[in-house]
């Protein structure tokens, strides 16, 4: 569109206009091939142009409303406009009488004829984003009715299993076994732990399937000594699984058996149910030197926190403040579920990993896995440690968990 000279104000506006009505009518962008939009999405993109519309119809009715007062104004121009025009003629060329008169009259005619063009323009501009408004305004409802039946769907969904916390990913499980499993075929009853497996004959170590009273059959890897069976329930060797995990993880098990991995709180307990058990322990350092534990424990269920019953001198070296002459419970914790003895602090969010805490300072063999000791005393003591054996500050290279039930128990 082309715009007649006329006051500073008019030209700006006459500008403007032209450029939205130019806008308006390019041609629009090729679309780009369509995707799958996220939920968050969906939801900023109508709410964006909601905004958008309704931005373009408060500029809409502003432009409006100048265009009318500049009408306005022109006409009230009159003799005012005319008298302008002609002290506006150059000096050399008097006018006639007649151009005169006409001149400013038809120059002001032509300015109203393209406002009028411009204004009804811009009517339809208008009416073309109110009905864009609407329509959005019909989606936005829309997707308020689905998130509205999505909420309805959520707690029937939840309703099907345990309500657990939030965590941003999937907790790990028990990596799915490659090697050989020894006693798959057997058509007869499964042992109840590796003892058990040890007494029928058993003498190869290895992964079997075993079936304690009460629960499904699942894998255990077997030790096999002169002195009976034993089942590893922790293995740390080279820092390929990570152990900071949540309560859940470490109730179900992590990692894998033939290498790094944690058997489960629950599978330890079904395994040990109520009978006197050892725990035998075993450490390496980066030296090479070796450490052997072995004490007897009974552990409990979920409803006392898995807690390991110790007896006076164990309780001692795993921090126990006060022990009684029958020992002490030592409840698990982890970082989501704290239970320690410290009242003041969290052990497994202070350090590492989840761990029958008394305090912060005499054991946690599941640490974080350091290849190399750090430089630094603060990083060292969120290691793999036993204060007793090479202190808190020394993070081990290696050490296995094994459980076995008191012999002559196990022969009844």
């Amino acid at each position: 569109m082309r715009c007649a000279p006329t006051a500073g104000a008019a030209l700006v506006l006459c500008a403007a206009t032209a450029g939205l009505l130019s806008a308006q009518g390019s041609p629009e962008p090729a679309e780009p091939p369509p995707r799958f939009a996220s939920w968050d999405e969906v939801n900023v993109l109508a709410h964006g142009l909601l905004q958008l519309g309704n931005g373009l119809r408060e500029h809409v009715e502003r432009t409006r409303g100048q265009l009318g007062a500049l009408e306005r104004r022109l006409g009230a121009c009159g003799a005012a406009c005319e008298e302008r025009a002609a002290s506006a003629a150059p000096p050399h060329g008097p006018l006639s009488p007649v151009s005169r008169g006409e001149a400013a009259p038809e120059t002001l005619r032509n300015l109203q004829s393209q406002l009028k063009a411009q204004n009804s323009r811009i009517e339809l501009l208008f009416q073309k984003v109110a009905q864009q408004q609407r329509h959005l305004e019909k989606q936005h409802l829309r997707i308020q009715n689905l998130q509205s039946q999505v909420g309805l769907l959520a707690p029937m969904q939840v309703g099907h299993r345990m309500a657990k916390p939030a965590r941003r990913k999937r907790l790990p499980k028990m990596s799915q076994l490659v090697g050989p499993v020894h006693n798959t075929s057997h058509l007869k009853r499964l042992p109840r732990d590796c003892q058990e497996l040890f007494e029928e004959g058993e003498r190869q170590s290895g992964l079997f399937q075993i079936q304690p009273q009460g629960s499904l059959p699942f894998l255990v890897n077997c030790k096999m000594t002169p002195d009976g069976g034993w089942t590893i329930i922790q293995r740390r060797q080279d820092g390929s699984v990570d152990f900071n995990q949540p309560w859940e993880a470490y109730k179900d098990g992590f990692g894998d058996p033939q290498g790094e991995f944690w058997l489960g709180l629950e599978k330890v307990h079904l395994i040990l149910g109520d009978r006197d058990s050892h725990l035998a322990v075993q450490l390496q350092d980066w030296e090479g030197n070796a450490e052997s534990l072995q004490f007897p424990v009974r552990l409990g269920g979920e409803d006392t926190a898995y807690s390991l019953q110790l007896t006076a001198p164990v309780a001692n070296k795993l921090g126990a403040t006060t022990v009684t002459p029958s020992g002490l419970s030592l409840p698990f914790s982890t970082w989501d579920q704290d239970h320690d003895l410290r009242r003041d602090k969290n052990c497994a969010k202070s350090l590492s990993g989840g761990w029958w805490f008394g305090s912060c300072s005499h054991s946690n063999l599941n640490g974080q896995y350091f290849r190399s000791i750090p430089r630094q005393r603060q990083q060292r003591k969120k290691g793999i440690f036993w204060k007793t054996w090479r202190g808190r500050y020394y993070p081990l290279q290696a050490t296995t968990m094994l459980i076995q039930p008191t012999v002559a128990e196990a022969a009844s």
